[in-house]
């Protein structure tokens, strides 16, 4: 009954839904060029034969998904593979990172229309989603269809996983469509579980068997060049109130280390004039990397406000604090700088990468902190230290390979729903 409800609403609402989509067009949340594939509107056509269509909200989810889509495309060339994402910077990242014959394609909205044209385009054999980013039409739809779905590296937040049971009237359809569900840890596997979904279980953990991101090694040279011998450290990753504790960090150490470069990548490059202003409210001297601007003996912080660069960033500078973990937003994926070979310091909110930052915490491959203070301590003493760094960098690279063994679990779940597999 809610859920007919839903459908409804999202239909009667079609003008006001195309109308949001233009703003986001102008806003550049959109691309105007793929505008249709939001309407579902296919740009590709559907190749022959039996496809699986992979799903991921953004950037991170996309990214964490990548192991899995490449093994996929390796070992099942039989297999046509259709990746679906939410946003325009998810887009570009998979333009460069999926293998050559994997179709990206930008999930529709939620309205029912639109949903039925995707499904009747692409006849996916099998679903799988990453995490959760799930939308009722969407799930429900392909479900009554018959697709087997299932999610991989399932992770609910504590507030998500709240809200859901609240809407239980929405969730008991919703989470009892898939056929299973491979949760990120078996304390997300109790959540997915009380939701109503059948089959869960912990198999591994996608995130924390990531492929070592690409390196762009004269970039990674030009950043080594650009800090040259001065002491330096990274804050990755930042968000808002994120920024203010790590320049109060910068202010403690560079009363004992004058010459201190910090090097800023804050998550969303288009918050670089806020935090550009956030700098210069402190006195201290800023170099803008989306403006090109060179780093001067004189630079006090270097605000690396761009995209794609990350990993360079991580592989060029010996000490990361990777943010996203002071603040409640979950925390981000720590095996991907950990490939890198950097020494990490994370906060204590890390609640969607919880596995991955314990097993590098307990290895002592990462340190946690927890205010600007303690930041400033594990910064000093691994600058005073450059062998404890390194020996912490070593440990992250041994965590990073070792989670790749869960991987084969993962596929081995995974394999009676694939099209050719035995159910």
């Amino acid at each position: 009954m809610i859920l007919s409800l839903y459908k409804s609403l999202a239909t009667a609402f079609g003008p006001a839904i195309d109308a949001y989509l233009d703003k986001r067009v102008a806003r550049g949340k959109e691309d105007p060029d793929r505008l249709a594939e939001r309407r579902g509107v296919a740009s590709r056509p559907r190749p022959e034969g039996h496809l699986v269509w992979l799903h991921a909200a953004s950037v991170g989810e996309a990214v964490g998904l990548l192991t899995l889509v490449r093994t996929l495309h390796e070992t099942r060339p039989d297999l046509t593979l259709l990746m679906t994402t939410g946003t325009v910077t998810s887009a570009d990242a998979m333009a460069k990172r999926l293998p050559q014959g994997v179709i990206h394609q930008f999930v529709p909205v939620d309205r029912p229309t639109w949903v039925r044209g995707f499904l009747d385009h692409w006849r996916p054999d099998v679903g799988l989603w990453m995490e959760s980013d799930l939308w009722p039409t969407l799930v429900t739809e392909a479900d009554a269809r018959g697709i087997p779905m299932a999610i991989v590296d399932g992770r609910l937040s504590i507030g998500a996983f709240q809200r859901w049971r609240r809407m239980r009237w929405l969730a008991r359809p919703l989470f009892a469509a898939f056929d299973l569900v491979l949760a990120a840890s078996e304390d997300q596997a109790r959540r997915f579980a009380a939701l109503g979904c059948g089959d869960v279980r912990h198999a591994g953990n996608l995130k924390a068997a990531g492929d070592p991101p690409p390196i762009d090694a004269a970039l990674v040279e030009a950043v080594r060049v650009a800090i040259g011998d001065r002491p330096v450290w990274l804050a990755a990753n930042t968000h808002p109130g994120e920024d203010a504790v790590v320049l109060d960090a910068h202010l403690r150490l560079a009363a004992a280390r004058p010459d201190l470069l910090t090097v800023i990548a804050p998550r969303h490059a288009t918050r670089g004039d806020e935090i550009a202003a956030l700098i210069r409210t402190r006195g201290l001297t800023l170099a803008r990397r989306s403006a090109g601007e060179a780093v001067t003996q004189e630079t006090a912080v270097y605000l690396a406000d761009t995209m794609g660069e990350m990993a360079a960033f991580y592989t060029a500078i010996p000490i990361t604090f990777l943010a996203g973990s002071l603040v409640p937003v979950g925390g981000h994926n720590p095996i991907e700088p950990a490939h890198c070979g950097t020494a990490l310091l994370v906060g204590p909110q890390v609640p969607n990468n919880r596995d991955a930052a314990d097993a590098l915490l307990s290895a002592g491959a990462a340190r946690q902190i927890e205010g600007a203070d303690d930041l400033a301590e594990a910064v000093s003493a691994l600058l005073d230290d450059p062998a404890a760094a390194s020996a912490m960098a070593a440990s992250g690279r041994t965590v990073a390979a070792d989670g790749r063994a869960g991987l084969a679990r993962i596929l081995d779940a995974l394999a009676p729903l694939l099209p050719g597999g035995s159910r």
